[in-house]
C-alpha cells in the first residue's frame, strides 16, 4: 500500500549510493546475498531474545535490499538477480517470525500463522506476476523491477513496520502477528479480485 508512495522519496539517495558501490566493483547480487544473510541473522538474534540487535539487523537487511536494485540499475539488471532478490526477501520474511517463535514458545502458533500468511501473499504476488508477464503488462509504480508488482494492503513497507513494532514491543508479538496476518489475507483477496478482472 505504501511502497509506491515511499519509492520516490528513497530512490534518489539509494541510487546515489548504488552508483558509488557499482564504481567500487560491488555487484547487485553480492548486495542481495549480504542482505539475505543479515536478514536471516536478524531472526537468529530475535530467537535469542536480542530484540534490539534483531531490529538493527532488520533495518540493515532492508537497506541492502533497497541498494541491490540501485546497484543493478547502475550496472546491468539480470533475470537471475530478480530471482535472487525475491528468494532472499522471502527467506527474510520467514526468518523474523520464526525467530519470535523460538524466543517464546507461546509465540510459536502466531509465528506459524504469520509465515503461512506470507506464503499465501507470496504465491498470490508471483502468480499475478506470471499472468502479467504472459500478457506483456508492465508497471513502474514500484520502480523498475524484474517482476510485475501488483499492489495490495500488505507490501514491503508495511512488513518492515510490523517487524519494527515486533522488535520494539516483543511482548505484543502475538497481536501484531494476528493483525498483520489479517492484512496479508486481505491482500491475497485483493490480488485474487484483480486477477479475476485483469485475466478473465
Amino acid at each position: 500500500m505504501l511502497d509506491s508512495r515511499i519509492r520516490p522519496l528513497i530512490d534518489p539517495p539509494l541510487n546515489a549510493i548504488g552508483k558509488g558501490l557499482a564504481r567500487a566493483g560491488v555487484t547487485a547480487n553480492q548486495v542481495t546475498l549480504a542482505g539475505a544473510v543479515i536478514g536471516i541473522a536478524s531472526g537468529v538474534a530475535i530467537g535469542y531474545r536480542y530484540y534490539l540487535l534483531g531490529l538493527a539487523l532488520v533495518l540493515l537487511s532492508r537497506l541492502l535490499d533497497g541498494l541491490d536494485g540501485a546497484v543493478a540499475r547502475a550496472t546491468k539488471q539480470s533475470d537471475f538477480g530478480g530471482y535472487l532478490d525475491i528468494v532472499s526477501d522471502f527467506a527474510f520474511y520467514v526468518a523474523v517470525p520464526l525467530g519470535f517463535g523460538f524466543a517464546v514458545v507461546a509465540n510459536l502458533p502466531f509465528a506459524i500463522i504469520l509465515i503461512a500468511s506470507f506464503t499465501l501473499t507470496g504465491i498470490s504476488f508471483l502468480a499475478y506476476a506470471v499472468m502479467a508477464a504472459k500478457r506483456g503488462r508492465e508497471t513502474s509504480a514500484h520502480g523498475k523491477k524484474s517482476f510485475f508488482y501488483n499492489t495490495g494492503l500488505a507490501e514491503g513497507t508495511e512488513t518492515i513496520i510490523a517487524f519494527v513494532l515486533m522488535c520494539l514491543l516483543p511482548n505484543n508479538f502475538a497481536i501484531i502477528a494476528v493483525i498483520y496476518s489479517a492484512m496479508c489475507v486481505i491482500t491475497v483477496i485483493q490480488r485474487t479480485i484483480a486477477a479475476k478482472v485483469d485475466f478473465p
